[in-house]
């Protein structure tokens, strides 16, 4: 059994292309997820990823890791605003490697479970079930 998901607990379930942001509404250790808000890549022309792009990087590889910088900045700023205090993240391998090299460290200290899956087409309802594994 893994470690109980508190109440309030934000669950971000992320991809290189979107991420959707849910709450725990569940309490005493049950898991009841409501969606908050979804995010997409914005402006990854303008903006690109951290540091210099490898050469044999395709430009989707690229608009994925300036979306996952993306998505980290953004988890900073909820973090600043006092949004969360536990923090689950679910992503493929290369989205949450990309998320965690750009991640300031309160954030990452915040990250109570690791999924490294794509769960992004899963309904709520499924989420809940692979969380309360």
């Amino acid at each position: 059994m893994s470690e109980t998901i508190p109440h309030n607990a934000l669950i971000v379930v992320a991809d290189g292309a979107k991420a959707v942001l849910l709450r725990n509404t569940g309490r005493n250790g049950e898991i009841a997820l409501r969606e908050e808000s979804h995010l997409s890549p914005r402006n990854l022309a303008e903006e690109g990823p951290s540091g210099s792009r490898p050469e044999d990087q395709t430009p989707r590889q690229t608009d994925e890791a300036t979306f996952a910088k993306q998505l980290a900045q953004h988890l900073f700023t909820m973090h600043e605003r006092q949004a969360f205090e536990a923090l689950v993240l679910a992503a493929d391998p290369q989205t949450l490697g990309q998320m965690r090299s750009v991640m300031h460290k309160t954030v990452e200290a915040s990250i109570i479970r690791t999924l490294p899956k794509d769960l992004t087409n899963h309904s709520t309802q499924e989420l809940e079930k692979v969380l309360a594994k």
